[in-house]
């Protein structure tokens, strides 16, 4: 295997403009259990993170639910003032406890928390930020119209959502031009084949969050397990090599504490799939599905 190199995922221009390489870095994880606190690591999460630049990860997905707080603040620590880097955060949820989330989409709160995340990271303008989600107790457009005007006011640069359909895409589009998509999808999640088709035609980049879970499809014997042998690979690196390769906007973020395993997944961008190992691949992923 060479060694671990995001350049050779190929690049994206988010928003049209800003040009990241397309596997990047979920920082969810660099928090404590239940996403929840301090990592029971601290230094090695912020070495993992220092590590990034180092192997070409220049995109990084967080968010200030994740503590709350604390991984942006890590972020912060580790990496600021973020040269070439593309720090995305998203704001949308609140934190009662550990593993708890729950969606708050007020306007006001939406642009205190966008404003807060700029605070926390350090920058005069957040490239990226996303609405987490869309918050079913407050009016959709209101929360849209919230967004607008933190692009207007030059609080974020670009702006995303995450957990849509095509229907609430084309919705927002009426207030604001969608750079990403963040919807949950891996070789055996996929029921935004539609959104991503959609992100695709429209040029949006497609953010698939546990982009990692392969089930069953993972066992020794199975399908991921002789493609990963043939090429002296792990399981993950080959879901995340498919993944690659299923769009030229798909932006996976697979994310850890440790560095060791952020080395194995960026490793996964020299993989290249023959014609018929992706196939393969793609079959068993939405046969395992149905």
């Amino acid at each position: 295997m060479a060694n671990p190199d995001a350049h050779r995922s190929g690049t994206f221009k988010v928003g049209g403009e800003i040009e990241i390489n397309r596997l990047g870095f979920g920082a969810m994880r660099i928090t404590g259990n239940g996403v929840w606190g301090e990592p029971a690591d601290r230094a090695e999460a912020l070495r993992t993170l220092r590590r990034l630049p180092e192997l070409g990860v220049n995109f990084i997905d967080t968010a200030d639910a994740y503590g709350p707080d604390v991984s942006e603040r890590l972020i912060h620590e580790a990496l600021h003032p973020y040269r070439g880097m593309l720090v995305a955060t998203k704001g949308g949820f609140t934190r009662p406890g550990p593993g708890q989330w729950t969606p708050r989409g007020i306007p006001d709160y939406l642009i205190r928390q966008a404003e807060k995340s700029r605070r926390q990271l350090d920058v005069d303008q957040i490239g990226l930020w996303q609405l987490h989600r869309i918050d079913r107790e407050t009016s959709r457009d209101a929360q849209f119209g919230a967004i607008k005007s933190l692009l207007e006011s030059g609080v974020i640069r670009h702006a995303g959502l995450s957990e849509v359909s095509i229907a609430e895409i084309e919705a927002a589009g009426k207030f604001f031009k969608v750079a990403t998509v963040q919807n949950h999808y891996n070789l055996v999640t996929r029921d935004h084949e539609d959104v991503l088709d959609y992100c695709e035609r429209n040029k949006i980049g497609f953010i698939p969050f546990f982009p990692l879970a392969a089930g069953r499809l993972a066992r020794t014997g199975g399908p991921i397990d002789a493609i990963a042998t043939a090429h002296r690979a792990t399981p993950g690196q080959i879901v995340l090599a498919w993944l690659l390769q299923r769009s030229a906007v798909m932006l996976p973020i697979p994310g850890t504490s440790k560095v060791a395993h952020l080395e194995e997944n960026v490793a996964a961008a020299s993989i290249r799939l023959s014609d018929a190992e992706f196939i393969k691949l793609d079959r068993a992923g939405r046969e395992a599905r149905d």
